[in-house]
């Protein structure tokens, strides 16, 4: 069971409850995978919302290792969708929130309006 005041955010893929977390492990795998070279480098990649199928992959994956999973990104790429990509976005961006201490409002999965 997933404990939001860790972190920790609850997502449901094919059936399945996993937990999602981004330990500072995750962070350190997120900036080398997305060649962020350092935490506000990350950030700054991720509020700008522009993110590829294979960047999802990386933060998912890194988010289920976070939270406990033994998977790699070959097992998270067929890992299955139910709901739609949004319901996996919104998990990615309240787990991210929490890592960069964030309310629910500043979802950097999500592009400012200006």
């Amino acid at each position: 069971m997933a404990n939001r005041r860790r972190g920790e955010v609850p997502l449901e893929l094919g059936g399945e409850r996993y937990t999602l977390c981004f330990t500072l492990g995750a962070l350190a795998e997120l900036e080398d995978a997305l060649r962020a070279g350092d935490v506000a480098g990350l950030g700054e990649r991720l509020g700008a919302g522009r993110l590829g199928a294979r960047d999802l992959i990386a933060l998912l994956g890194a988010a289920l290792r976070g939270g406990g999973h033994t998977i790699n990104d070959a097992g998270v790429g067929r890992l299955p969708i139910a709901g739609g990509l949004e319901a996996v976005t919104d998990a990615l961006g309240a787990a991210l929130a929490a890592a960069f201490g964030e309310g629910p409002a500043e979802n950097p999965m999500v592009p400012r309006r200006a």
